[in-house]
């Protein structure tokens, strides 16, 4: 089957996504910008290969035609998202991505009318940001309907990726961002703090701007949402001193030189199958009530490759709401639990 593409295919998580492809009986087009990194990629997988950039409109068109489904996983996405998505509505092609940007939700679910009208799905989000904690959002909120307050927190045993890292630079000036009586709301980084039982272990975390302050507002409709991120003391350190050179980070100048010097990063495929990432939600109403649930799920990276590849299949298999849709709103909370790997903690 080759009517799916997967754009930044020779990126270190879209490598994870081709093997699983392969390993479900699935043939993508290799898709990318890099036509010598895409044809030695051909070579290994004996697949198609597309190379073509995301700077015109006509390039991008030409690179979809005749696709069904594409998984971009070419970031960091606030740059490349739009040019994609807006190929896919032009040439009616169902759009997956890997992002947790928030801006990059917004972009998208602004484009509900058009995809929409075209036919398509628009679902960014499809891998470890955001369909682990989205299921959960929307898990707890069944389970308290009245809830006005989630909480959401996760703790993973991963080695950011080359991609991963870009990203983070390229967002490092924004501060965290929750969601408070509806509205996105800006805090400064690492300002908001607390302690989570993950269930195997209890871990200082503190509020990250995760997708999931967007994406689990529409997906649940509860107006005051935080995430949180566990992680090492020297990581908080590193996170808290963000708040300190806020004005340099703002200069595009200075982030550009530190993603040029960012390294090459992931972990092995030894390292993959030894790591893990442990989940927590709690959710509350005004009455006091209160549900919480844990879960645990293989490593973040080999985790995205799992959970895209599954998506796609729906898709094949004729499930692709039109619109901007999160993972839980197109495909209900037990997404997560159709991942084998997975294991509910509550």
């Amino acid at each position: 089957m080759s009517e799916f593409m997967i754009y930044g295919s020779y990126g270190y998580t879209g490598v994870l996504v081709v093997e699983e492809a392969l390993r479900r009986g699935l043939r993508p087009v290799l898709g990318g910008r890099d036509e010598a990194k895409l044809k030695e990629q051909a070579s290994r997988t004996g697949l198609e290969y597309r190379p073509f950039s995301l700077d015109s409109a006509e390039a991008v068109d030409n690179g979809l035609a005749g696709m069904q489904v594409v998984i971009h996983c070419a970031g960091p996405f606030c740059h490349t998202a739009r040019a994609m998505a807006e190929g896919c509505v032009r040439q009616r092609v169902h759009y997956l991505d890997i992002t947790g940007e928030i801006e990059v939700f917004q972009l998208l679910e602004s484009m509900d009318a058009a995809a929409r009208e075209a036919g398509i799905m628009l679902l960014p989000g499809a891998g470890f940001d955001v369909v682990p904690t989205d299921c959960l959002a929307a898990h707890l909120k069944q389970r308290l309907p009245e809830a006005t307050q989630l909480t959401l927190a996760f703790y993973a045993t991963f080695k950011p990726s080359h991609g991963t890292l870009l990203t983070m630079v390229e967002s490092s000036h924004r501060g965290c961002v929750i969601r408070k009586n509806g509205k996105l709301t800006a805090i400064p980084s690492a300002s908001k703090e607390r302690r989570v039982n993950f269930g195997p272990s209890t871990r200082t975390a503190i509020a990250i701007p995760w997708g999931d302050v967007f994406t689990a507002y529409h997906s649940t409709g509860i107006p005051n949402i935080e995430v949180y991120m566990a992680g090492s003391r020297s990581w908080h350190l590193l996170i808290k001193s963000t708040r300190y050179f806020h004005g340099l980070l703002a200069r595009e100048s200075v982030r550009r030189f530190l993603q040029n010097r960012v390294k090459e990063g992931g972990q092995s495929a030894e390292a993959r199958a030894r790591g893990y990432c442990l989940f927590w939600g709690e959710a509350s109403d005004e009455q006091g009530n209160r549900v919480e649930a844990r879960l645990r799920t293989p490593d973040a990276y080999a985790l995205t490759a799992l959970t895209t590849v599954l998506i796609t299949k729906k898709v094949f298999n004729g499930s692709a709401p039109a619109g901007f849709n999160t993972p839980s709103m197109a495909y209900g909370p037990d997404l997560i639990w159709e991942v084998q790997e997975v294991t509910r903690l509550e």
